[in-house]
C-alpha cells in the first residue's frame, strides 16, 4: 500500500517551518487521538500523523524524505537494491566488504520503544498543577520467564543455522570479483538461540502486555501541546537493554471567564456606567478568588488594569505571569421609571459637547441608547 505524502497528511506546505509542522500536529493529535476521538478511523489517522510529524519535526531526516521520499528515511536511509550493487546492503555495505569495514555482526540488546499518551487537563489544573493517576498499556517483560522466552527449568538451544553465531554469511560473485555479505539470521534475528520449549505465558516472546496505573505530578504552568517525559516507564527492551519512555502530551480545556497568553491571563468584566462614570472598589474574580480592584472616574470599555503577580507560574520557576482585566462598559436594558427619570435629569444637567469636536461624549451616548 503507497504510503500518503507526510505533508499532505499535516495539511502543511513543503517550505513549512518547525512551528507550523508543531502547530499541525497538535491539531490532528487533538483531533484523533483514540482517547478523545470517536471516529472509526482515529487510531490509525492518529499513527499516520505521528509518523509525518516525527520525520519532519527532526531536521536530518525531513532533508532525507525531501531527497528520497519514503526510501529516505525507512531501513537507515536510501540505498541501491538495483543495478550492479543489488544484494549487497548498499553502497556502504559494498565498501565495507571491500576494504575490510565493519561487519553487520549479531545485533545488540534493543532499547524499549516510547509510549505516547495524551492527557487533557482542566484550566486551573493546566494553571497550578495536578497529581493525576493514568492507566498505561504497554509491553512489559514477562515474569514467568524472565524475558527468556524459555519455560522456567528449560533453555534456549543453539540455533543450528548460524551455529550461534546470530550472523549468515554469503559469498556473492560480482563484476568486480567475490564479496562475502554477512546479514543477520532471519532463524535466530541475530540472538545466537532458539526456544525449543516456549514459555506459556508469553508464548515464547518474553513480553506480556501489561496495564498499570501510574501516579503523574503535573507542575503549574502546563501549556497547549507541552511534553512530559517519565524515563523508563514504556516499553520493555531487550534484556539488559533499558526501557522506553512514556510520553504524555497535554491539552487544556478552553476556561469560560480566562484566556492565556504566555504566562498572562486576561479577563473582560462587565463594569455597570455608574462605576465606570464615578469611579469604584469592586471585587473582580481571579485565578486566586476575588480580588479587590479600584475602578477610576470616566472609565472605558477597553481600559485595562494588571494585577500582578495574578497570571500563570513560570514552568521553570521565577514567579507568575500577570491577569490582565479588560473593562466592558454594560449600558442597562432595562429600567423602571424611576431609573430613567433619574438618568433624564443626569442628562439635563450635563454638557452638550460641540459636534465639530469630534466624538461625543459619553452620556450622549447612554442617552441614545436607552432611547431618551
Amino acid at each position: 500500500m503507497t504510503k500518503r505524502d507526510y505533508y499532505e497528511i499535516l495539511g502543511i506546505d513543503r517550505n513549512a517551518d518547525a512551528a507550523e509542522v508543531r502547530k499541525a500536529y497538535r491539531r490532528l493529535a487533538r483531533q484523533y487521538h483514540p482517547d478523545v476521538s470517536t471516529e472509526a478511523d482515529a487510531d490509525a489517522r492518529f499513527k499516520e500523523a505521528t509518523e509525518a510529524y516525527e520525520v519532519l519535526s527532526d531536521a536530518d531526516r525531513r532533508s532525507l524524505y525531501d531527497r528520497f521520499g519514503h526510501a529516505g528515511v525507512q531501513n537507515g536511509g536510501p540505498g541501491f537494491d538495483s543495478g550492479p550493487f543489488a544484494g549487497f546492503g548498499g553502497f556502504d555495505t559494498l565498501f565495507e566488504n571491500l576494504f575490510g569495514g565493519a561487519r553487520a555482526g549479531r545485533r545488540g540488546p534493543r532499547r524499549g520503544a516510547d509510549v505516547r499518551y495524551h492527557m487533557q487537563l482542566d484550566f486551573e489544573e493546566a494553571v497550578f498543577g495536578v497529581e493525576n493517576t493514568i492507566e498505561v498499556s504497554r509491553q512489559a517483560i514477562c515474569t514467568r520467564c524472565s524475558g527468556s522466552r524459555a519455560e522456567p527449568g528449560s533453555h534456549p538451544t543453539r540455533c543450528p543455522v548460524c551455529a550461534g553465531s546470530g550472523e549468515v554469511r554469503r559469498t556473492q560473485n560480482s563484476i568486480l570479483g567475490q564479496f562475502v555479505n554477512v546479514s543477520t539470521c532471519e532463524r535466530c534475528r541475530g540472538e545466537g538461540v532458539i526456544v525449543l520449549d516456549p514459555c506459556k505465558d508469553c508464548r515464547g516472546r518474553g513480553r506480556v502486555r501489561d496495564t498499570r496505573n501510574l501516579e503523574v505530578k503535573v507542575p503549574g504552568g502546563i501549556d497547549e501541546g507541552f511534553h512530559l517525559r517519565l524515563s523508563g516507564e514504556g516499553e520493555a527492551g531487550d534484556p539488559g537493554a533499558p526501557s522506553g519512555d512514556l510520553l504524555i502530551e497535554f491539552s487544556v480545556r478552553p476556561h469560560q471567564l480566562y484566556r492565556r497568553l504566555g504566562n498572562d491571563v486576561h479577563l473582560t468584566m462587565p463594569v455597570n456606567i455608574v462605576h465606570a462614570a464615578l469611579g469604584a472598589r469592586v471585587e473582580a474574580p481571579t485565578l486566586d478568588g476575588p480580588h479587590e480592584i479600584q475602578i477610576e472616574p470616566g472609565a472605558q470599555s477597553g481600559d485595562t488594569i494588571r494585577l500582578k503577580g495574578k497570571g500563570v507560574p513560570n514552568l521553570r520557576g521565577g514567579g507568575r505571569g500577570d491577569q490582565v482585566v479588560t473593562y466592558n462598559v454594560v449600558v442597562p436594558r432595562n429600567l423602571n421609571d424611576k431609573q430613567k427619570e433619574l438618568l433624564r435629569e443626569l442628562g439635563e444637567t450635563l454638557d452638550v459637547p460641540n459636534p465639530h469636536h469630534g466624538d461625543r461624549g459619553f452620556f450622549d451616548r447612554v442617552r441614545d441608547a436607552l432611547g431618551i
